[in-house]
């Protein structure tokens, strides 16, 4: 008979002694009562949280717009005459007051000089006329004779100082003599053009902004004009239509702008910014915007109780990086991740995130200039 080997039989010892195993188990293991479950509490949904303040914003209107000198006027002749003279130099600057042109005056000066003369006699003989009546030496149809004859000598005076002053025009303002179109020898006729006279100190910036950006304009707001070389005036805002024009159904808007270099810009085109009153705004990322069930844009956030809220926000400005709004509480924990996941009023487990310098400006100031959109 062949001997087993020795590795077989140890072998096969083994194998029985597992099966054995296997087959009664750990009596010394077993239990009659399951045991018990961990103590632990339920965890709602993670979210990610930022806890974050307002800023101060200020929001900017940005809207394209023509200049024009504040007042310029084009200056008319009143009454007929060869041009005898030429004072004021095309171009030259003037003042209120100063002669622009001299007209043959047909010897207006000696007429004037003899009505003023005539006036004085009137005058006289209304005085002498008033002391006679007083004492009852002459009727009072007399006096009222020499009273006329005085108001006629008084507006015979008027007339020919008219004529001669108009026979020598001046300016009404301060100003450029801006075009001058006469020349010695001609002849004027009343209301003919001759010249225009520009005042350019203050410049007018005129512009035309839409019905959804003028609910947020108001006279006395900063403005300020950027021009094609990069220079910049500044002056404020003076006059907002209240009544939108037909065609486009856009407002009229002006500003007054302060030129004191006198730099020739009117009738150029420039870019009028105008800075709105600040606003505390939160600023987050455009992606965290979303539509309420009415179709408003909401920012779903955490109240104390770690419950979900979503709260209707107005939308001041964005960019493709961030959004200014307005509406939400300060301070506000803000669902940075997971806001789609969870539902209002739903409570969540929240963790914090180290993105709020995505949804805060770094700037190192206590207010943000913007445009608005």
């Amino acid at each position: 008979m062949r001997r087993i080997p020795f590795s077989y039989a140890l072998a096969s010892l083994l194998v029985l002694a597992l099966v054995i195993w296997l087959a009664l188990g750990n009596f010394q293991g077993f239990q009659n009562a399951p045991p018990d479950a961990p103590d632990r509490q339920d965890e709602g949904p993670r979210v990610e949280v930022v806890e974050q303040h307002s800023i101060a914003f200020i929001p900017e209107q940005v809207i394209q717009g023509q200049l024009t000198a504040q007042r310029e006027t084009t200056l008319r002749a009143n009454i007929a005459g060869f041009v005898t003279d030429k004072p004021m130099a095309q171009g030259s600057r003037v003042e209120a007051g100063d002669t622009l042109l001299v007209l043959e005056n047909d010897a207006l000066p000696e007429q004037l000089q003899q009505a003023r003369d005539e006036l004085a006699v009137a005058e006289a003989e209304y005085a002498g006329a008033r002391n006679l009546r007083e004492r009852e030496l002459i009727s009072r149809p007399e006096l009222l004779r020499l009273q006329s004859a005085l108001s006629a000598s008084a507006a015979s005076v008027a007339q020919l100082q008219k004529q001669l002053d108009d026979s020598r025009p001046t300016a009404p303002f301060d100003g450029v003599l801006n075009r001058v179109e006469v020349e010695l020898g001609d002849l004027l006729q009343p209301g003919e053009e001759w010249g225009q006279l520009v005042d350019d100190r203050r410049l007018k910036g005129a512009a035309w902004v839409s019905q959804q950006q003028v609910g947020d304009l108001s006279v006395g707001l900063p403005v300020t004009a950027r021009l094609l070389n990069g220079d910049h005036l500044e002056g404020e805002l003076t006059f907002i239509s209240h009544r939108a024009e037909e065609a486009t159904r856009s407002f009229y808007v002006e500003a007054t702008l302060d030129n004191p270099a006198g730099k020739r810009l009117a009738g150029a085109s420039a870019e009028l910014t105008i800075t709105l009153p600040p606003r505390q705004v939160h600023t987050l990322s455009p992606a965290l915007l979303s539509l309420n069930s009415e179709g408003q844009l909401a920012v779903k956030h955490l109240d104390d109780n770690d419950q979900v809220q979503q709260t209707t926000v107005e939308l001041v400005s964005a960019d493709t990086r961030r959004a200014y709004v307005t509406g939400l509480p300060d301070p506000l924990r803000l669902i940075t991740l997971g806001a789609g996941m969870v539902d209002v009023g739903e409570t969540v487990t929240p963790v914090a995130t180290e993105e709020a310098t995505i949804s805060q400006p770094s700037t190192g100031q206590d207010s943000v200039h913007a445009p608005v959109d």
